[in-house]
């Protein structure tokens, strides 16, 4: 497939940002995005890939979406906290929005993870319906684990339909980072690195370099985070290899994508569920959790005494 460079449209994001719609090739939509200095999933980045989105549905030929970042290191680092819990409506208007319309989508969509991708924006690289990364830079990686945030139920439920279940857990419960960087494959491998520099002509130095390189990105691979490896042309092959521009003709692609992830949709647009969810489920925890209290000083009274 041939990469043209044909600008569509571009959108604000805020003061300081942008989101530009090229077309690489026939009826591939590439969505940059660039909001210095992370790309934080805040209100005017989701606000400007809905609108996009509905521009490309709306008023263009049926085709594919690919998203990915001008920002070289981040794809995004998910979220703004403060930001998502003191802006009304965010939830439900923007983030929610957002992944359910990626989710969803009429056509095939495509996350190009061109550097790191945290959290809540693997998350949204997790509603689009393929993923190539970059195995050169970027970790991907869920660190509520780290942060001491609790994953909602749409952030949690994608990942249960989407990976492993032993994928899932090394994600959540492990914090586990998946990663395409030469200084930590070198930490990883220092006995093959003395080899590969002890090789008289280092004839094989920079191919094993490069396989050493995208050997983490490969366990992404693996797993199934991940669909294919490499960056723009590469995604433009596997579009093509898909046949994937012609997937979208018949009108339905969008309907089986809803039914496909249904229990992810509906949390997402059951958003206000989770409110007397959460009230709920803290309540039980501090029930058992003076339930139990009392059952350990009970016994701590009638314990025997250790002698010294």
């Amino acid at each position: 497939m041939t990469v043209k460079d044909t600008a569509l449209f571009t959108l604000p994001i805020g003061d300081d940002g942008s989101l530009t719609c090229t077309l690489p090739a026939d009826r591939v939509y590439l969505l940059t995005f660039t909001s210095p200095p992370d790309n934080r999933l805040v209100t005017p980045l989701c606000q400007a890939l809905l609108l996009a989105l509905d521009i490309i549905e709306l008023r263009h030929q049926p085709g594919v979406v690919v998203t990915t970042s001008g920002v070289q290191k981040f794809y995004s680092n998910g979220l703004d906290l403060e930001h998502a819990n003191s802006t009304p409506g965010f939830w439900a208007e923007s983030l929610y929005r957002l992944w359910r319309r990626v989710l969803v989508y009429p056509m095939p969509t495509i996350s190009l993870l061109n550097g790191h991708a945290f959290a809540g924006a693997l998350m949204l690289a997790m509603m689009h319906d393929y993923r190539v990364m970059n195995p050169h830079r970027g970790y991907l990686c869920l660190n509520e684990l780290e942060l001491g945030v609790p994953l909602r139920p749409p952030m949690s439920s994608i990942f249960r339909q989407k990976v492993s279940p032993s994928t899932y857990r090394s994600m959540v419960l492990e914090a586990r980072r998946y990663k395409g960087r030469v200084k930590t494959i070198f930490m990883h491998f220092p006995v093959m690195i003395r080899d590969l520099n002890g090789v008289a002509n280092g004839s094989y130095h920079n191919d094993m370099l490069y396989i050493l390189t995208a050997f983490k990105a490969l366990d992404a691979l693996k797993e199934g985070m991940i669909d294919s490896l490499g960056g723009l042309n590469e995604t433009l092959q596997y579009i093509d290899e898909m046949q994937l521009t012609r997937k979208a003709e018949k009108g339905v692609y969008g309907v089986l994508k809803e039914e496909m992830w249904r229990e992810t949709v509906g949390y997402l647009e059951k958003w206000i569920d989770e409110q007397g969810r959460d009230r709920e489920a803290a309540k039980l925890r501090k029930q058992d959790r003076a339930e139990a209290e009392l059952k350990v000083v009970a016994w701590e009274r009638g314990a025997p005494k250790a002698k010294l």
